[in-house]
């Protein structure tokens, strides 16, 4: 779905919430909250009092890789210079990539993949060869591979990938949320689970003390499509036991499911197999599930997410959620009361309707 609101420029988030307003924290952002179409307006600070005890909040682990490495394209002397985005590994050891033109401000912009047999030389001898589009007849994402171990050419030279509307370059950290664990493999997200940034130690602990539960799963997000917003493409995910059966335990108990971001969505939805209605498994590998409102949501009540581009297909997923309706009224009163959008800027919590209680007699 496209939303009919313009979002100007200048609500684009451009540097990280501690680094701007009163530089407090990760956590001084403003958090939009939709029940129905019925908006309110609160800081982040106050989502352990927006939940309730017996509540689940699922979120991502996956740590953000340093993903963006620059490169020369053709024969030596020389070459087009391009920036390559490691998106995600694949089973045969290559991974998908993307080529991207460098601009002087330090961000990218995009350019065409391809062709197949194409050669970058990236920093330290390495090399990188292109194979053939993720997706038959696709363009953006390529499977190439690389002459080294892709975790350690990134761990040398890369740094994490960043857009036109952002300021200047950041710190990997700036990228890394509370919840993230490094993977055994050096595997890793290309972006940021941003959802999760702006959660602290300390509100972790208050939201715990709450009788919130956290629940840990884990998917590697790759490189999303900045300019065309294409639905995303399979990744890697798992879902443990031990998340599987607190979130099942909830549901049968009444307590409500709020997913800390769109990819813990796909994953659990995922999880739940393709039958519909039944429980969480423990599970680990591939999703190429993409939610939509025709397919609904199995196990989610709730999500916390950031606020997306008008064209955004991940809008479809946020319908699925909480409805059409909903999302027109929430981003109406975004634009209007000045949310900040992407990455670093603010949060939106969509959680059930309340239904009135009836009196009893």
């Amino acid at each position: 779905m496209a939303l009919a609101v313009r979002v100007p420029a200048e609500l684009s988030a451009r540097v990280p919430a501690e680094q701007r307003g009163s530089g407090r924290g990760r956590d001084d952002v403003r958090l939009l909250v939709s029940r129905g179409t019925a908006v309110s307006h609160h800081s982040f600070r106050e989502l352990p009092a927006l939940l309730r005890a017996g509540d689940v909040l699922v979120v991502n682990t996956s740590t953000t890789l340093a993903a963006a490495v620059d490169g020369r394209l053709g024969p030596e002397p020389g070459g087009e210079p391009v920036v390559v985005h490691f998106s995600t590994r694949g089973d045969d050891g290559r991974w998908a990539v993307e080529l991207r033109a460098p601009e002087p401000s330090g961000s990218t912009r995009p350019r065409g993949g391809g062709p197949a047999g194409a050669v970058v030389r990236l920093p330290g001898g390495a090399r990188l060869v292109l194979a053939e589009p993720l997706v038959p007849g696709g363009g953006r994402l390529w499977w190439a591979r690389v002459s080294v171990e892709v975790p350690g050419l990134l761990g040398r030279y890369g740094r994490p990938i960043r857009y036109g509307y952002t300021d200047r370059d950041q710190p990997l950290s700036a990228y890394r949320t509370v919840f993230a664990r490094p993977s055994p493999d050096g595997s890793g997200s290309a972006e940021m689970p941003s959802a999760g940034r702006p959660f602290t130690a300390r509100l972790v602990a208050e939201l715990v003390d709450r009788g919130i539960r956290i629940a840990p799963l884990c998917l590697h997000t790759g490189v999303a499509s900045a300019e065309a917003h294409e639905p995303p493409y399979p990744e890697r995910f798992e879902v443990p036991a031990a998340t599987a059966a607190l979130v099942n335990a909830a549901r049968a108990g009444g307590g409500r499911v709020v997913a800390v971001g769109t990819t813990v969505v796909r994953a659990l939805e995922s999880a739940a197999g393709a039958g519909g209605g039944g429980p969480v498994r423990a599970v680990a590998g591939w999703t190429d599930l993409v939610v939509t409102p025709a397919r609904g949501v199995r196990v989610v009540d709730g999500l916390l997410t950031g606020l997306h581009e008008p064209e955004a297909s991940h809008l479809l997923m946020l319908e699925a959620v909480a409805g059409r309706p909903a999302l027109r009224s929430a981003y109406a009163a975004a634009v209007r009361e000045r949310y900040l959008w992407h990455e670093f800027g603010d949060l939106h919590l969509l959680l059930p309707e309340e239904k009135p209680h009836r009196a009893h007699c």
